[in-house]
């Protein structure tokens, strides 16, 4: 029997990188650039990143995770607001939107991700979620000083 449960999450991380508001928007925006620290094991990854454009990553170990986001919000370096839906093995996971906002802070950015999700039958944990999150978030870090 498979658990029907609803669990629902918000979390906020912020991170301060030593690039300005534009440089880091970039690197979030233009789809080379965001694969190499995003995506890097992703040969089938794809960014239209446009108001109604969508982005869609895969991966996984042991199992085949989907994640298809769409844009819905984008003011330049200034903001980003998009969903998700998390698919494991072709079963819907998780749904969330996500807000990213960039401000300056000092010479470099202040980045704040405001993420709501909704977790579904128990395939995905919000710890699992933030974690890996932050984690590609450390990565925009690394690929913003280079």
């Amino acid at each position: 029997m498979t658990d029907r449960s609803v669990n629902h999450s918000t979390y906020t991380l912020e991170r301060t990188y030593a690039a300005s508001p534009a440089e880091v928007f970039a690197a979030w925006s233009d789809p080379a650039t965001k694969a190499t620290w995003f995506a890097p094991d992703d040969a089938r990854y794809s960014l239209d990143f446009r108001v109604g454009g969508s982005e869609v990553v895969h991966g996984g170990e042991g199992v085949e995770l989907v994640a298809s986001s769409e844009y819905h919000d984008i003011v330049k370096d200034e903001r980003i607001v998009y969903t998700t839906a998390l698919f494991a093995d072709n079963v819907l996971s998780t749904v969330s939107l996500t807000t990213v906002l960039f401000t300056c802070e000092g010479d470099g950015t202040r980045l704040v991700l405001i993420e709501q999700g909704t977790f579904l039958d128990g395939h995905e944990q919000p710890e699992w979620r933030r974690q890996g999150t932050g984690d590609w978030l450390d990565a925009l870090g690394r690929q913003v000083v280079r």
